[in-house]
């Protein structure tokens, strides 16, 4: 095949501008092939190099005692977490693909990341997903949000790792730009820890599972521009198509492979494929490398170099084998009945040599292509919409004449409702070390000896047998309204309510990984968006001492009719001491005391915790309004306080107040238990707030103002607890007591009362009746 002529149409095709073909120039000292334009184009791709964003990304807190591989390192950060034993964490986005084409795009967002944790040397133990479409009244959205879970199931499900935690929004600015982030954690012993460098010069470079094809071709670039239908239909090729069972045998072949210590290096290919690959391993070590594209197994005929260099095809790795060390890596990979190649040989020349038919089609400095891709520092302005939120006041909307049906309302909303259409497609049991599932503040995993990766003969005679447990739990939250209303608040609160999920569960913060899924850095008002958030999440994250272990950077989530709201997924993850601090949300016993932990109304906001609020979008149509403060170190103490009544054995449930206010955090904790998977276990509370005289009753039970958690306590340790809190610095106040088959809640003007059967109703059956639309 002959190659096309490099022209200014085609480098301008190629998502590269001026500025940038004219350093690719500088750097080759000629002008480049077909097969190099298309490397420098992926690798230069916001998706690969961050160009856009990195300078905003240094400024997140990435240290702590505990922080073994640190984000920007490997492929993953991963953490301590006592007994030599440490956790590999990550999430990414697959918004693009899944776009275009759902059940394909979802799935193979799942086995990226699953590659990208057992490529540390973790056995992946477990999954969460964090989820936002348009409205489910759409047909094209409920074929996309099918797919999506589905995908996810199928890739899930067929690998065997449970998918135990995840949050699903509805809105419309997400319509035809759906974002799909899968975080992925695993396990393993702190000497097993892999690293994706070429080491050791005349070391040979092994290509490992399935052929190579033409899908998934140039992803990463795909990735990297605004979605347009146009964009999406000739992209559709760069979707991968992935296969779990496949993804298995890698994963286990690469762990056994891994405990042999005859690996010097490894690396997935993942974004940009064999091109990635090479140049990023050869720049972690200082080294170069060279392969020939005629060894690497193909599926489609008389496939390019292009194509070979950029496909994106799934379940793929790349593996520097200490030389003499080969044998065994054949042997393994035939064992497991897995394709492999030797495709080249690690050299001292810093270069990425690529050869194919007798000739060679690339030679590019490895880290001037890695890790000096262009770095912007884009315009910011403040969006002009934000004049509008800020001058939004109460005396716009009436104070609610319907409390009862405003619930019912709320609770049936889809992004509030129950998600269990959506997990109870996924197997969040298989591997049995999930202890809390689905449907909690926070998912809660246990880590045993089995949970981890097979030790060499060499390390079973130097470390220690693990033979306790760990308790791991994690959330993933983002609450989009609040960022697009206030970008640098909204980045504090997407911080704190993730630490306050984990408090909830009795877990004390370990680390962080974000997905930042904004618009087009280009547009100034969208930048600010971006920026300002990440100035809050990089804040909240010091204050919770949830550092960053690394994640993922998503731009150009628009369409022609607009960008998403700016969307910082967070998912942290933090670790229980004692099995029995493990808190959950729901009710325990009848006769037991609730009491709010935290300020029922927030008086110092004008709006109180109506601004952006759940209750103002669906109730009166209005998305606007400053959305509640932040204040980090009444949140800390928040949590510290919880967590100490939890040690001590006096917290028999804690939820925390979110979206859709006191009333219905309360009507979750009434009817979120199920005790097998079709029996809800409904247990009702009767509530008094009727002390509280001067305050809207909208606000009262639909405000969301921030720092404050439901708790259950016995009722001989009510007055006890009330106590301690306030000595240490955190309003609380009885609100009643649990018991009976309906929600009774008392204000200063009516009494209210529900029947738990139908408020689950309306939560438990909500999605479900609109995907049978």
């Amino acid at each position: 095949m002959t190659e096309p002529a490099i022209t200014p149409e085609l480098v301008k095709k190629h998502n590269l501008t001026e500025e940038e073909y004219a350093k690719l120039l500088e750097i080759l000292g000629r002008e480049p092939s077909y097969t190099e334009l298309g490397i420098f184009s992926v690798m230069w791709s916001e998706h690969c190099s961050y160009k856009n964003t990195r300078p905003l990304l240094k400024t997140f807190p990435t240290k702590s005692e505990k922080i073994l591989v640190g984000a920007g390192e490997e492929n993953a950060g991963i953490i301590d977490v006592g007994d030599g034993i440490a956790i590999a964490f990550k999430i990414e986005s697959h918004n693009h693909p899944s776009a275009v084409e759902p059940f394909q795009g979802a799935a193979t967002g799942v086995g990226g990341i699953v590659r990208d944790i057992f490529t540390m040397g973790a056995r992946p133990v477990c999954a969460v997903n964090s989820l936002r479409f348009g409205e489910l009244s759409n047909p094209d959205v409920r074929h996309l949000f099918s797919g999506v879970v589905s995908g996810i199931a199928h890739y899930g499900n067929c690998f065997g790792i449970p998918t135990v935690a995840g949050e699903v929004y509805f809105d419309k600015c997400y319509e035809g730009n759906p974002l799909v982030n899968a975080f992925c954690l695993g396990v393993l012993r702190h000497e097993q820890i892999a690293r994706g460098a070429a080491k050791g010069i005349g070391n040979p470079v092994f290509y490992v599972g399935p052929a190579t094809g033409r899908d998934g071709l140039a992803g990463a670039a795909f990735a990297s521009q605004d979605l347009t239908d146009e964009s999406a239909e000739q992209q559709r090729g760069a979707v991968q198509v992935g296969d779990p069972f496949m993804e298995k045998l890698v994963c286990e072949a690469c762990l056994e492979l891994l405990a042999t210590d005859a690996v010097a290096g490894i690396q997935d290919m993942g974004a940009a494929g064999l091109t990635c690959s090479t140049c990023e391993t050869a720049a972690r070590a200082g080294t170069g490398i060279e392969i020939e594209l005629n060894k690497v197994p193909q599926r489609g005929p008389n496939m390019t170099s292009y194509e070979i260099m950029l496909s994106e095809s799934q379940e793929r790795m790349l593996i520097i084998v200490k030389a003499g060390r080969e044998d065994e890596v054949k042997r393994i990979f035939d064992k497991w009945d897995l394709p492999w190649a030797q495709v080249g040989v690690v050299t001292d020349t810093g270069r990425m040599v690529v050869r194919h038919d007798g000739k060679i089609v690339a030679d590019i400095p490895a880290k001037k292509l890695a890790d000096e891709a262009p770095i912007y520092y884009r315009e910011s302005k403040e969006p002009a919409y934000l004049e509008a939120v800020r001058s939004f006041n109460l005396n716009e909307i009436p104070d609610t004449t319907d409390a009862a049906g405003n619930l019912k309302t709320l609770l049936s909303t889809h992004s509030i409702a129950s998600k269990n259409w959506v997990y109870r497609q996924y197997d969040h049991m298989v591997r049995d070390g999930t202890i809390v599932c689905p449907g909690s503040d926070a998912a809660v995993i246990r880590i045993k000896q089995d949970s981890l990766p097979v030790l060499s003969e060499e390390l079973k005679a130097k470390v220690t047998e693990f033979t306790g447990e760990k308790y791991i739990a994690m959330t993933v939250d983002c609450n989009g309204t609040y960022v697009y209303l206030d970008p640098y608040e909204g980045g504090k609160l997407t911080v704190a309510e993730a630490a306050r999920n984990l408090a909830c569960s009795g877990a004390v913060p370990l680390g962080s990984t974000d997905n930042l899924n904004f618009g087009n850095p280009h547009n100034p008002e969208l930048f600010y968006q971006l920026k300002e958030s990440v100035r809050g999440l990089a804040e909240a994250c010091r204050a919770f001492n949830a550092p960053v272990t690394g994640g993922n950077v998503s731009l150009y989530n628009q369409n022609p009719n607009g960008p998403i709201d700016p969307t910082p997924t967070v998912a942290m993850v933090g670790i229980i001491e004692k099995e029995e601090h493990i808190t959950t949300q729901w009710f325990k016993d009848e006769g037991d005391v609730v009491i709010l932990l935290g300020d029922i109304v927030d008086k110092n906001d004008p709006l109180l915790g109506l601004g952006g609020s759940a209750y103002l979008q669906k109730v009166h149509g209005k998305k606007t309004g400053t959305p509640p403060r932040c204040d980090l170190e009444k949140e800390k103490t928040l949590h510290t306080t919880l967590l100490g009544l939890i040690h001590t054995g006096l917290v028999k449930s804690a939820h925390d107040c979110s979206e859709g206010g006191l009333a219905v955090a309360v009507a979750e904790s009434s009817i979120s238990q199920n005790v097998a998977r079709e029996t809800p276990r409904l247990l009702g509370a009767q509530l008094d707030i009727s002390e509280i005289k001067d305050v809207r009753l909208d606000a009262l039970l639909f405000g969301e103002t921030q720092s404050r958690i439901v708790i259950t306590t016995k009722a001989d340790d009510a007055v006890k607890v009330i106590e301690r809190t306030k000595i240490l610095g955190v309003p609380a106040v009885k609100l009643g007591t649990v018991g009976g088959s309906e929600l009774k809640i008392k204000t200063a003007t009516e009494e209210l009362t529900w029947s738990l059967a139908e408020l689950h109703d309306g939560w438990w059956n909500s999605i479900a009746r609109a995907m049978q639309a």
